[in-house]
Formats: structure tokens, C-alpha cells, sequence
């Protein structure tokens, strides 16, 4: 399994150790870990093999434009010249992510010559588009070419590759399954301030897509509208949100914000979550999302744009909506969408039973190893002749 900047840690991590469990030998190669990293393997062996160079002045040069620069140079090097040896060894090389497409089709020729390939596409559209990752995903689709067997999530991500015309008998669904993050300790519950009215959640890394500012706007309206609640965001910004929280501060409401901005440890984010009441993901679009799957289990309300995934879950037993909904990209209905939650504790609490109802019926990571180890099979076969 390769993840090389570890873009989905626990999701490799959940992956990995189901399919150990079920008699698979199993070594997940990435860079050196980081404290805030989800990795804590269980009967699977972890290489941090990629980057080493990169993480270990990362500390001293920042992550900014330098330290990419030297991120891309040092991956290209290696796919170009590194030892592949052990993975090459494998019967089946499962890339996670392509870091820097115009690395990785080097990468993919060397290993390919042994050993069969699979690749997650956990979303269509590389890195969710955006001109500030259009280096690194340029290339992707043809890389696509390359492998005996793709893995999507979904229905509407297999789609959206066939209308890119990828061969559809390399297209595999395998569902994501809800995931679960350690458990706060003392220290991190300490850390996330008790809640003094309803409060809503916002977490994980702030991109665009993530409609964060859809959320603020949609807060704004309700606050002025008299409602009492709280807006916590917890995450690392990946964009400049600083007008989006001057809004705020500039029309008042700066004490209903809770701001914890950065990586953040899963103990962090374990505290974050008990302690919200609502959570918000108001993405502008989305194939599917590890932070959702990550929420279903804490029972707690979910207020949720209707992009990928989201429009097509499962409907609880009594045939209403496990999460409530609003249009992509509409504040107003995002606003509309969570007024009933803030003002009504009873529409919380049956919200977040459908939640736990909804997370029984995404499966389980025995079912998600069954599936991908199936796939391996085929992509052997495939890769064989």
C-alpha cells in the first residue's frame, strides 16, 4: 500500500489492518510520520520511505513554496531512480494517492514490469480541481491507463471516470465504511472549551470546496436573526480565511466563535466532536468524505450540502433523511437547513440517532478488506496476461 504524503492516514490505516486481520502480509509505505499522523499499525508493517529529506527540514524551512519545491524535486528523483525492490516484490503495488502525476507515471512503468497495480480514486477530479494543484495533477487521467483494477467509493465517481472514458472492467466500488479516530485524553478534552449554547462544527482542513465560507455566511444569517449557538471550527486552513472570519468579528458575533486552527491530533478532534451538538459540511462538491464517515459514529445531528455522496445515502427505516440537506453552494438553504437543529434539542437528538442508524448500514472494514482483496485477485489475473 503506498499513501507517500499520507493524504488519508486513517483511512490507510483502517484498510491496512483489516486486510493483516484477515491473513494478507501487508507494508504501507509513506513519509516519516508527524505527531498529528493516524498511523498505529496492527499486524501490518509501516516503511516511511518517501521524502525523507523534505520532513526532515520541513521544521526548519516551513511549509511554503521552498519546501514544495524540494517535495517535488526529491519525489520525481525518486520514482525516476529510487529502490523499488521490496514493493516491486509485492503481488499487487495499491497506490492511495498520486502525489505529482508527472512523477508517478515513472513510478508506475518500473513497478508495473512485475507487479499487478490498483489505484483508489477516492475522487474523480484530482485533488478537487483548484489552479493551486493543477501541477500535480496534471497527467492524471492517463495514468488511470495504467493499472490492472481502479477502486471508487461510489456509484457517481465510477460514472464521472467512465464519461472520461476509462475502460469500465477496471472500475471496482468498494464502499468507504465509517472510521473511528482515538478517543481524547484528558489534556485534549481540557483543551476544547465547554459549550455554552448549541454548537455547530466545522473540521478537517479548509479547502474551497469545503464551502466554509457558505457555512459562516449561513451562521451570520441566523445570528442575526436572534438564534444563540456556537460556530467551532477546528482544522488547518488551506486558503486565506481571514476576511471570511473578519466577517464575524466586524458584525459582532467574534464571541460565538470557537477557532482551532491547525493539524490537529485525533485526541483533538475526538474532543471537538463530543462536545459539538451539529455537524456542518457544507461542500461545494465532493465525491466522498472521510471526515462524514468519521462523524456517523459520535450520534451527533449532520447538516450536509447534497453533493456526491451525500445526495444518495441511505434513508433511515421510517423513510426520512438520516442528514438533513441543503443544495450545494446555497447559503440561505444551508441556514434553512439548521435553524430546526439549533432551536429544537429534540430534532438534535432523533438527527443523531440517524446518524448511528446510518453508520450500520455503511458496513464495516471486514466487509471493505473482503471487497479489495477481491479486487487484488482480479488485478493479478489481469496483470498476468
Amino acid at each position: 500500500m503506498l499513501d507517500p504524503s499520507l493524504f488519508t492516514g486513517r483511512y490507510d490505516d483502517s484498510l491496512c489492518g483489516a486486510l493483516a486481520q484477515q491473513g494478507h502480509g501487508v507494508t504501507l509505505y509513506g513519509r516519516p510520520t508527524r505527531p498529528t499522523d493516524a498511523i498505529v499499525p496492527d499486524a501490518y508493517a509501516y516503511q516511511p520511505r518517501f521524502f525523507p529529506l523534505s520532513e526532515r527540514l520541513r521544521p526548519t524551512i516551513g511549509e511554503g513554496a521552498p519546501f514544495r519545491i524540494l517535495k517535488a524535486a526529491e519525489y520525481g528523483l525518486d520514482c525516476l531512480l529510487g529502490s523499488i525492490g521490496a514493493i516491486a516484490a509485492a503481488d499487487v503495488a495499491h497506490m492511495q494517492w498520486l502525489p505529482l502525476a508527472a512523477a508517478d507515471r515513472h513510478l508506475l512503468r518500473r513497478l508495473g514490469r512485475n507487479t499487478a497495480l490498483v489505484h483508489t480514486v477516492h475522487n474523480a477530479t484530482p485533488y478537487h480541481g483548484g489552479s493551486s494543484v493543477a501541477v500535480q495533477a496534471a497527467g492524471y487521467r492517463a495514468l488511470l491507463d495504467q493499472f490492472d483494477a481502479l477502486i471508487v467509493h461510489g456509484a457517481q465517481t465510477r460514472d464521472a471516470l467512465l464519461e472520461q472514458g476509462v475502460d469500465p472492467a477496471l472500475i471496482h466500488i468498494v464502499p468507504h465504511p465509517p472510521m473511528r479516530i482515538a478517543q481524547a485524553d484528558a489534556a485534549s478534552l481540557a483543551a476544547v472549551p465547554e459549550p455554552k449554547a448549541p454548537r455547530i462544527l466545522f473540521f478537517g482542513t479548509i479547502r474551497p470546496y469545503k464551502g466554509f465560507d457558505l457555512l459562516v455566511e449561513a451562521a451570520l444569517t441566523l445570528w442575526r436573526a436572534g438564534l444563540d449557538f456556537e460556530l467551532a471550527v477546528a482544522g488547518k486552513p488551506f486558503m486565506d480565511i481571514t476576511p471570511i472570519v473578519a466577517r464575524i468579528e466586524q458584525e459582532g458575533f467574534g464571541g460565538h466563535m470557537i477557532r482551532d486552527f491547525g493539524f490537529l491530533k485525533e485526541e483533538r478532534l475526538d474532543a471537538h466532536l463530543r462536545k459539538a451538538d451539529i455537524l456542518a459540511f457544507p461542500y461545494r462538491h465532493i465525491d466522498s468524505s472521510g471526515a462524514f464517515l468519521t462523524a456517523l459514529g459520535y450520534g451527533k445531528a449532520i447538516v450536509a450540502s447534497d453533493a456526491g455522496m451525500f445526495g444518495s445515502l441511505p434513508v433511515r427505516g421510517d423513510g426520512s433523511p438520516a442528514v438533513a440537506l441543503a443544495p450545494a453552494g446555497n447559503a440561505p438553504a444551508l441556514a434553512q437547513a439548521l435553524r430546526p437543529l439549533i432551536e429544537d434539542a429534540v430534532r438534535r437528538a432523533a438527527a443523531g440517532a440517524g446518524a448511528l442508524e446510518l453508520a450500520d448500514k455503511l458496513g464495516s472494514w471486514r466487509d471493505t478488506a473482503e471487497r479489495t482483496a477481491g479486487v487484488y485477485a482480479q488485478a493479478i489475473a489481469r496483470r498476468a496476461r
